[in-house]
């Protein structure tokens, strides 16, 4: 049986995952640890399968290379058959821009034996950045999956989507298999927006389900940034992305009765940020980027609560048609 498998799904990689490859060559405290790397090639169009194989042919890593292609695009897909495909007990997930540090994997293992409870953690996620990020960036770093909560463990809230992004996410085979439905929610498109928090819906399954959610900071990633993803357009679209998944996010947990509550909270609380924020900041939208951000996260975060009332009335729909 294999310890941990780290899978690292991947779009057009071919020049970033030589370096993720080095970064688990370098790994340290394996000694007594079996384990494996599996990459999913989630529908690449440059050289990724010929970096992958020359890398296999020349056993460069010293464990089991694995390829895998999965045509169906999208981050939510790639994980899923990553799932699919390991045999390790523990998944230990990667970007092909995430660069872990030397006792990454070792840490991993240690700590879902020191923890069994935990269905899935996460770690010290640092930013390294193309270029210089705009002023006052910190206070959004968190949705480009930057995290640091100090040095000392910490257990997740998940009630209040206190959660780790997928970044060096480690999850239990088991618990995913047996928990999480093979069908994510949060993976289409809002009219011409799309979507995020498939990572997110991912935890809120395994804490329904009674598994824990930690952060661990013995386990430390660099994530790296280029400075296309620091550039306005894109900012603004993942702050409307993130912001459409909030409520279908809070519905996931809630019972029955709990739904018009969160609605109306969900709906209501956002639309007074929206206000406040552009009273605040409405001569400064056009050359505050934080400012504007926020004010689209919060715009997005009403949005989604149509979104999610969309998703469920087609949902009766079809459910009346059959």
């Amino acid at each position: 049986m294999i310890d941990i498998a780290v899978a690292i799904p991947t779009y057009n990689g071919a020049d970033k995952i030589p370096k993720v490859f080095e970064k688990l060559q370098q790994q340290t405290g394996l000694e007594n640890i079996t384990w494996e790397i599996i990459v999913i090639d989630n529908n690449s169009s440059d050289e990724t399968p010929k970096v992958v194989k020359e890398y296999q042919d020349n056993n460069f890593l010293c464990v089991e290379l694995k390829y895998h292609f999965e045509s169906q695009q999208g981050a939510s897909s790639a994980r899923q058959r990553a799932v699919k495909e390991v045999k390790g007990e523990l998944i230990a997930f990667l970007d092909d821009d995430n660069f872990p540090e030397k006792n990454w994997l070792a840490e991993a293992v240690i700590f879902a034996k020191k923890h069994p409870q935990a269905g899935a953690y996460s770690g010290k996620i640092i930013g390294k950045y193309e270029t210089s990020p705009p002023e006052n960036f910190k206070a959004i770093s968190q949705h480009l999956a930057i995290r640091n909560h100090g040095e000392k463990e910490l257990l997740f809230q998940p009630d209040n989507l206190q959660l780790p992004p997928s970044a060096g996410l480690v999850v239990r085979k088991e618990v995913w298999l047996k928990n999480v439905p093979n069908n994510l929610k949060l993976t289409g498109p809002f009219g011409k927006r799309r979507c995020s928090g498939d990572d997110y819906e991912v935890l809120l399954y395994l804490h329904n389900a009674g598994w824990e959610i930690w952060y661990n900071p013995k386990m430390k990633i660099e994530h790296y940034i280029p400075t296309s993803r620091l550039e306005k357009e894109y900012l603004l679209a993942l702050a409307m992305g993130n912001g459409l998944a909030t409520c279908q996010l809070r519905m996931i947990k809630a019972k029955f009765w709990q739904i018009p509550i969160i609605f109306m909270k969900t709906f209501l609380g956002n639309l007074r940020r929206v206000f406040r924020q552009y009273t605040k900041y409405q001569k400064e939208l056009k050359t505050n980027l934080i400012a504007e951000f926020e004010l689209i996260f919060y715009w997005g975060s009403f949005l989604g609560c149509f979104y999610w009332l969309q998703r469920e009335l087609n949902f009766i729909n079809r459910i009346k048609s059959q």
